[in-house]
């Protein structure tokens, strides 16, 4: 049974920091493209980052560009999501995705997370 499971997410102040993780079982990392997705109150699903499956290569969309950083450890099985300088626009339930390849659509992703909670106060 293939799982993701999303931790890290809560309540930071405006200008904080959370790093959010994507713990892996049942699957290989390794083998797929990993993303991060967001979907804010009242708001359409947003594609975040992806980044490949040795690390190499990394993809951000311009509004969290200089300010997450998404990482992977295929060793433990588990990506990451580092997120500074947060803003109440990044209020959202971030999901991580495994995915064939990396694509700003979800649409391409094989496995999905439950989310986890970021809230940003002004």
């Amino acid at each position: 049974q293939v799982q993701l499971v999303e931790s890290g997410g809560g309540l930071v102040q405006a200008g904080g920091s959370l790093r959010l993780s994507c713990a892996a079982s049942g699957v290989a990392v390794r083998s797929y493209v990993m993303h991060w997705f967001r979907q804010g109150p009242g708001k359409e699903r947003e594609f975040i980052a992806y980044i490949t499956w040795s690390g190499s290569s990394t993809y951000y969309t311009a509004s969290v560009k200089g300010r997450f950083t998404i990482s992977r450890d295929n060793v433990k099985n588990t990506v990451y999501l580092q997120m500074n300088s947060l803003k109440p626009e990044d209020t959202a339930v971030y999901y991580c995705a495994a995915g064939a390849v990396g694509t700003t659509s979800g649409s391409g992703m094989r496995y999905w997370g439950k989310g986890t909670l970021v809230t940003v106060s002004s």
